[in-house]
């Protein structure tokens, strides 16, 4: 049986995301695994923007949605007894994600994708698309939900003690993104 070390979530704070934590927080528990939650700040995105006295209020902005996004991590890993650091970087977000999960030796990826298809997949890209073709770490892609208010829970017990001979098995409904882009 595989079992992981060092599980890292990165986290957007869109719809979904608290599933997402809830998933790797559990996959963390089953596997007696320690868990990163990453929140890429991509200010590379606002670059075009005209340089305004409102400009000055956008890092405080982003850094605050940052911090919200990665208090979802570590809400979800101590709700399963998880040991948990949560890192805010900056960059292009798939990038940095590949960085960081190959730099601090990760065993696996957890990250959130909507599913998207045809021309939306075209136009808007996907961090997770980008993140499973260039990693050299597993990706387990966890589909969220698009415009559910709600994101249905996972509920998933990780036993008392979580090791190899337990026998422990987590199903889940995740989505497989391959390599050449087929869902």
């Amino acid at each position: 049986m595989v079992m992981y070390d060092r599980i890292i979530v990165p986290i957007d704070g869109s719809d979904g995301s608290e599933r997402v934590a809830t998933h790797a927080a559990a996959l963390a528990a089953v596997h007696g695994a320690e868990l990163h939650g990453i929140y890429v700040v991509n200010a590379g995105s606002f670059a075009g923007l005209p340089m305004e006295s409102s400009w000055e209020g956008l890092d405080d902005l982003l850094r605050a949605d940052a911090e919200a996004a990665v208090e979802l991590v570590e809400r979800a890993a101590e709700a399963q007894d998880v040991p948990v650091e949560t890192h805010i970087l900056e960059g292009t977000p798939s990038r940095e994600i590949v960085k960081f999960a190959e730099r601090g030796q990760c065993d696996l990826i957890v990250m959130g994708t909507h599913g998207r298809g045809g021309i939306d997949r075209l136009l808007l890209g996907s961090v997770a698309e980008k993140v499973v073709r260039a990693s050299k770490v597993p990706v387990l892609t966890v589909r969220i939900e698009g415009d559910d208010t709600e994101s249905p829970r996972l509920d998933v017990e990780a036993p008392a003690t979580a090791d190899a001979t337990d026998g422990a098995e987590v199903t889940t409904e995740s989505e497989a993104v391959t390599a050449d882009g087929d869902e």
